[in-house]
């Protein structure tokens, strides 16, 4: 399993006729109950609506589940980075790596 940050910008269409429709609550609640994020933030980004997603992704063939709703509902682009704790990090071999490559 990776830790992923999904990080969405969603242009003001057809975001803004979903608000004035009154069903943009709904969808990004079905969203959410879909893919179930550790932890999500809503913000600017670029100028434009945006999300901030930490997922847990078992399989890499996962990514269109996260993605699609996303890209179907808002129009939206999507990026993905792997993401590790600092227990992860500590795991890593920072050292060993550092010897080698020194």
């Amino acid at each position: 399993m990776m830790k992923m940050l999904l990080m969405v910008e969603c242009p003001n269409e057809p975001f803004n006729s979903l608000v004035k429709a009154g069903k943009v609550g709904e969808v990004i609640k079905r969203i959410l109950e879909s893919i179930k994020p550790e932890a999500a933030y809503f913000t600017e980004q670029d100028g434009m609506r945006g999300g901030i997603f930490l997922v847990d992704v078992q399989d890499s063939a996962d990514i269109p589940a996260y993605a699609e709703p996303f890209f179907l509902n808002f129009n939206a682009t999507c990026k993905f980075r792997i993401v590790m704790s600092a227990q992860d990090l500590q795991k890593a071999g920072l050292e060993a790596l550092g010897q080698k490559w020194a």
